[in-house]
């Protein structure tokens, strides 16, 4: 056993964990340019800096995470917070009210940002919001799996439209970087310090997965190469954006912030780089992320319900899965129609505080000290 855990761990392995991260992060929200605005660039030049120091954070999480998985051989997330939490393990159901509620509020801005796309066509931005809630309703009953195989190709096709669209922002936009860091415009640093923190508790969200993913690390150092080579990733992709975000930010009359595009500014940038089809790739993929992304949590919250509501126990499954995708999709329609800002500054900020407590800060703190301990007692767990 000691020989196993204790085997270098190949970069390729450790490249897989990061990219479930990856993964998860650069979804619908992230492509849309709406959270880093919110997050990083209203607050001015340093927005990239503080980006990726937001992905550091969560890298030390995880990487915390990542070695508690491996290092106990618990698989699943209530059974993580339970050894993290001990032994006040009832506190686990903090985590599993976090992740419901942050759950609908990723839905809620999947439903705002179809609006958002669907407002922009000139479709009324309600009509296009009953639509997708009708869309993923049918798709819940009759194509979830489908729709999560897909998934992976339609989080490509968005990946490749957004650096093509990043790429093309900051090479076609020089002055706008230019004036940004000759004025060094900057507001609130208390704030946008504050948001670090916060993003990354929101962004706590991929816990569960890089949990299901860990297993194969074996070791703290593949767990920490893992984590480094996250970071990178996540951080270097959120600081090209904010780079990008910030030349079209607020550096004259065609920025978005003087044209009041500030709801999918990713789109409006597409549309001024003079390329006819980049809008129409990015809008079709991001909506088709953003349908795939509603879906698949909606899905995902089912069983739970199924299992543990009395009601449903002895329901039949269609029927109590229809029941409970249907109340989940009123709830999300209703809370949309506050629009994809309103979802991010309020419903993500609420979220990430939240996480920031029952996710960050147990993690680096009492998760790092048990992992320590339990390395000393098992050293074979350092890794080569």
């Amino acid at each position: 056993m000691s020989s196993d855990v204790s085997k270098k761990v190949s970069l390729g392995t450790c490249f897989s964990v990061a990219s479930v991260w990856f993964g998860s992060h650069a979804g619908g929200g992230f492509a849309s340019g709406n959270q880093a605005t919110q997050y990083y660039v209203q607050y001015g030049w340093y927005a990239p800096i503080m980006a990726f120091l937001s992905m550091v954070v969560l890298g030390l999480v995880l990487r915390e995470v990542m070695i508690m998985s491996t290092t106990t051989g618990l698989t699943s997330y209530k059974e993580i917070f339970s050894h993290l939490y001990a032994p006040y393990t009832k506190l686990e159901i903090l985590f599993e009210i976090y992740y419901f509620v942050i759950v609908i509020c990723a839905v809620s801005a999947c439903f705002a940002g179809a609006g958002e796309l669907f407002a922009d066509y000139n479709i009324p931005y309600m009509a296009g919001i009953v639509v997708v809630g009708v869309l993923t309703l049918i798709l819940v009953m009759f194509g979830a799996n489908l729709v999560a195989k897909a998934s992976t190709v339609m989080s490509i096709i968005i990946i490749i439209a957004i650096a093509i669209i990043y790429i093309s922002g900051i090479v076609g936009r020089p002055d706008g970087i230019a004036q940004v860091y000759t004025e060094m415009k900057s507001n609130n640093l208390g704030q946008a310090i504050w948001k670090v923190f916060v993003y990354a508790g929101f962004q706590s969200v991929v816990v569960p997965a890089i949990i299901g993913t860990s297993g194969v690390l074996k070791n703290r150092k593949a767990c920490t190469k893992a984590a480094t080579i996250g970071i990178l990733m996540n951080g270097i992709a959120l600081a090209l954006s904010c780079v990008m975000l910030l030349a079209w930010y607020d550096t004259g009359a065609d920025s978005y912030l003087a044209t009041n595009n500030l709801a999918v500014p990713t789109l409006y940038v597409a549309k001024q780089l003079g390329v006819a089809a980049l809008p129409i790739c990015y809008a079709v993929a991001l909506c088709m992320c953003f349908i795939s992304t509603a879906v698949t949590s909606i899905y995902g919250l089912i069983p739970r319900f199924q299992k543990g509501l009395k009601v449903f126990q002895n329901m039949d499954s269609r029927k109590s899965s229809f029941i409970i995708a249907l109340v989940t999709i009123v709830v999300v329609m209703l809370f949309s129609t506050v629009g994809l800002t309103n979802v991010i500054k309020y419903g993500y900020n609420y979220c990430g505080i939240a996480g920031l407590f029952v996710v960050v800060i147990p993690f680096l703190t009492v998760g790092h000290k048990k992992n320590s301990d339990f390395i000393k007692e098992h050293p074979e767990y350092k890794g080569e």
